[in-house]
């Protein structure tokens, strides 16, 4: 598909939009989400009624730009559309004063009939646009514009201009859909003889539902909150419309609101008593003591201040309030609120008043100036809503830094992160239940950290107003919306979510410390994590099963002639012996893959203390030999090896080797009693000279040596019996796991179990694996 570079061009519809019009969060929604959407790069269009309630001065800077009729029914009535720039935005009222010269905006016996012309009016305003403006996505809020998904398919869709229309319906409250006699269907709406409208806003039968409508028409549905686009798919929550979101939810998603951080911003706000920022918020407490002494209540810094400013009704939680007020004014808390509603609550609210005069105040009014500066002034807020589906009260209160008291549901279970006294994270406090018990003891929460802990309540109060709830992020997430549901526009790069992919330079590479045959190591290093699974059990028996024959480069040869690390000394050693010759390579380095880390790992588990002696006295000449030595081998078992080795083919070296295939039998055969551990260490040393002093020797005779030994190692594994031979290679004698300490490097000190093989009873199982092992060997 080729993408256009044209803007994407929005109308946004509206019963009620601030500063023109507002009753509630729709008007705030009104207000700053276009404008967010103009900053993000697209053009935005609002329609607004053109109330008799908006202020002269908004009316005077309108001007006609455009009128019309419009059919309702059987009525055509005029609309005019007046032009209103403010901030970057277009705005566009719906001017009809039989329906919207009123003093209220809603509340009136023909709603169902105002509204569906407004919805009508909509429509038929896409029409009657600037030049240059064909709209893109068609953005309708609650139920009062929920007709006009439903009137642009049924009456406008075939059209060229209305083709390219998708529409978006945004539900701000569930509760309140717009539901009517089913007369207004033929009467008003003029679609009962269009079977598929007539049964999909028909509610039961003898209502319709507005917004039931949109919701079976729109292309894209979305609400203020994720939770609360969870919450309303539930018969709890979904006031009887659950089913058809549940139907639709691949096409429901929510999206949290946010705020005009510029408007509710304490640094600069003039209508609080004094401004404040996050870092110097000296001037709360000024605004806190001003607004104690305009509402009656007792000047005090060491009580907190608690406030509600909202709609008395009971989906804001005044049932709990009524509940639980007398507990919290009688334990020292003071309370304000501010707000008009049900008569029951408005009596209450006046009853505590007189109650607790100096600690409870109640303004039952609608008072917007007001309330800025209960926001400014309070400590806490308090919003115990039944549901809520997004709520800015408490995003205003946190931007203010009041920390707000919520019960965990919608919009404030989103936006509020509970107090966690032990990590100190959080921005306010929260309780789950609908329960006046519960909310009271969230109160007193709050209430003591502000007595108790003024430290981690200043932190808390910092984090509150360090939170982002600006505009721009939800944008950014409208548009996400409205760019997948037209792929064929090129979406700004200013707006792309996804940054910018750097291709940076191939980073060079670094000098290599280590010897150059340290990359031929690889085989030795990876066997440790075969035998770490097998470490625990040291009576696990390995054999030597044959395995491709390992190519060993010519780097290996010279890399074992250099000194390195403890670490890497003997697997140096094996990995030059294993160049001589390829048969031998090929059964020592297998037996040698399978048990190296294996036994090193339970023969230090098993390690005896003087076995451990004997070994660090044996590493230090190691580490005195020189350079150019063959394999530089650390500990004494390795030079025996050596030694042993370099005996097969002397006669005159039978003694030694001997001696040290006696200590070989001893150690690695429980089954011979005349093994005595004491006679160990005595052993080792003369092997161990006669290694230092024949070194040249081996070097020069260990091709003839290496090649003789895997002949004699066969013709023992014929026979039975086991015999003192010579000393077995290295490689070989790591094939039990008990005699690993015979070729230990010196990475720490050589074990040898000797010492616990003794103590304990030779079992047979032991016996034959240690007479395999030494067959082998042989």
């Amino acid at each position: 598909m080729v993408q256009t570079s044209k803007k994407m061009q929005i109308v946004f519809a509206s019963a009620e939009c601030a500063p023109f019009v507002k009753t509630g969060g729709l008007g705030d929604v009104a207000g700053s989400l276009p404008a967010a959407l103009v900053r993000a790069g697209a053009e935005v269009i609002v329609m607004v009624p053109k109330y008799a309630t908006i202020k002269d001065e908004y009316k005077a800077q309108m001007e006609h730009f455009s009128d019309f009729y419009v059919s309702l029914g059987w009525r055509n009535e005029y609309c005019g559309l007046e032009k209103l720039e403010h901030d970057g935005v277009t705005y566009m009222f719906i001017d009809n004063e039989r329906y919207f010269a009123r003093d209220y905006p809603y509340g009136f016996f023909d709603d169902g009939e105002r509204f569906a012309f407004f919805s009508k009016a909509i429509t038929e305003s896409l029409q009657h646009l600037p030049v240059g403006f064909e709209c893109d996505i068609l953005h309708c809020n609650d139920w009062q514009t929920a007709l006009a998904p439903v009137f642009l398919r049924e009456f406008y869709q075939g059209l060229p201009l209305y083709d390219r229309v998708k529409t978006v319906f945004s539900i701000h409250n569930v509760a309140f859909q717009g539901q009517f006699s089913d007369t207004v269907m033929e009467d008003i709406l003029g679609v009962a003889h269009i079977p598929a409208a007539a049964s999909q806003l028909r509610c039961d039968a003898c209502s319709i539902n507005y917004m039931l409508g949109a919701l079976r028409y729109a292309d894209a549905i979305t609400t203020v909150s994720p939770t609360y686009a969870n919450e309303i798919q539930t018969p709890e929550f979904g006031e009887g419309l659950d089913g058809v979101l549940r139907e639709r939810s691949y096409a429901l998603q929510g999206i949290l609101n946010g705020i005009d951080v510029a408007g509710f911003n304490p640094a600069t706000d003039k209508r609080i008593a004094a401004n404040y920022t996050v870092e110097d918020r000296s001037g709360k407490a000024v605004c806190k003591a001003k607004l104690q002494e305009e509402l009656g209540l007792e000047v005090r810094d060491d009580r907190p201040l608690m406030v509600m400013v909202t709609r008395l009704t009971r989906q804001k939680g005044m049932d709990l309030v009524m509940y639980a007020l007398d507990r919290i004014l009688a334990g020292g808390v003071q309370v304000a609120v501010l707000g008009t509603g049900d008569r029951d609550y408005e009596d209450g609210l006046r009853y505590f008043q007189d109650k607790y005069p100096g600690t409870m105040a109640a303004r039952i009014e609608f008072d917007p100036a007001l309330s800025q500066r209960m926001y400014a002034a309070a400590d806490m807020f308090l919003m115990p809503s039944k549901f809520e589906p997004c709520g800015l009260s408490q995003i205003i209160a946190m931007r203010y830094g009041t920390l707000p008291i919520v019960r965990e549901t919608g919009g404030l279970k989103d936006t509020v992160i509970p107090y966690n006294e032990f990590t100190g994270e959080g921005t306010g406090f929260s309780f789950s239940n609908f329960n006046g018990d519960e909310m009271g003891d969230a109160v007193f929460r709050a209430a003591r950290l502000f007595w108790d802990n003024r430290d981690a309540w200043n932190q808390l109060v910092t984090q509150a107003m360090s939170q982002d709830f600006s505009w721009t992020r939800s944008a950014d997430k409208y548009l996400d919306l409205y760019f997948f549901m037209h792929p064929e526009i090129e979406r700004p790069a200013a707006v792309v979510d996804e940054p910018a992919v750097v291709v940076e330079p191939e980073p060079k590479a670094e000098p290599v410390v280590e010897a150059p045959a340290a990359a031929e190591e690889p085989k030795a290093e990876e066997k440790p994590v075969e035998a770490e699974a097998v470490k625990a059990d040291p009576e696990v028996k390995f054999e030597a099963t044959p395995e491709p024959e390992p190519k060993v480069k010519p780097a290996a040869k010279s890399a074992a002639k250099k000194t390195t690390t403890r670490k890497t000394t003997a697997k140096k050693a094996t990995t030059t012996k294993a160049t001589t010759t390829k048969t031998t390579a090929t059964k020592t380095t297998t037996t040698r893959k399978r048990t190296t880390a294996a036994a090193k790992k339970a023969a230090e588990a098993e390690a005896a203390p003087e076995v451990k002696a004997e070994a660090a006295v044996e590493a230090k000449p190691a580490a005195k030999a020189p350079a150019k030595t063959a394999a530089k081998k650390t500990t004494a078992t390795a030079k025996k090896a050596t030694a042993a080795k370099s005996m097969t083919t002397k006669a005159a070296a039978t003694k030694a080797a001997a001696k040290t295939t006696t200590k070989a039998a001893t150690t690695k055969a429980a089954a011979k009693p005349s093994a005595k551990v004491g006679e160990t260490p005595v052993e080792a040393k003369p092997a161990a000279k006669t290694t230092t002093r024949k070194r040249s020797t081996t070097m020069a005779k260990k091709t003839t040596t290496k090649t003789a030994a895997p002949k004699a190692e066969a013709k023992a594994e014929d026979k039975p019996a086991v015999k003192a031979e010579p000393a077995p290679k290295a490689a070989e004698v790591k094939t039990a796991p008990k005699a690993t300490a015979k070729t230990e490097p010196a990475k720490e000190a050589p074990v040898s179990p000797a010492a616990t093989t003794v103590e304990k009873a030779p079992s047979k199982k032991t016996s034959v694996r240690k007479a395999t092992a030494t067959r082998k060997r042989r």
